[in-house]
């Protein structure tokens, strides 16, 4: 269990840190999606409140249902696709975007796909 809730640190963690380079400074994808989530109007909001539900729902007690993991995950992961889909590829070739996110993929995966201690046995006496 304490590993479990070291990889979601982790992942929550790098989602929120991916940065996301503006015309002047790089913004924090965490800061965005609040910030699109209340700019009414906007076509990235119905993206940006996905992911920010996706976020919230990482701290209810329906995360430790596998399809809720997976739920969560494609609700944190649509606006990191519409961001990649509205701006061009070579505008993502930075570290600072790259790195958090292969981190937060891969601990959302392992994540999912894990299995708790229980359910291997198949043996579990009520």
């Amino acid at each position: 269990m304490k590993k479990e809730k070291i990889l979601k640190i982790i992942a929550l963690t790098s989602y929120s840190i991916i940065i996301l380079t503006g015309e002047i400074i790089g913004l924090p994808f965490l800061f965005w999606l609040i910030w699109t989530s209340f700019e009414f109007g906007n076509s990235d909001q119905i993206f940006a409140v996905f992911g920010l539900i996706g976020f919230i729902m990482v701290f209810t007690n329906y995360y430790k249902q596998r399809f809720f993991k997976i739920l969560t995950f494609f609700l944190m992961i649509t606006p990191i696709i519409k961001r990649l889909t509205e701006v061009p590829i070579e505008k993502f070739n930075y570290l600072a975007f790259q790195i958090p996110f292969l981190i937060f993929i891969i601990t959302s995966l392992i994540l999912m796909f894990k299995r708790k201690k229980e359910e291997k046995t198949g043996y579990n006496i009520v």
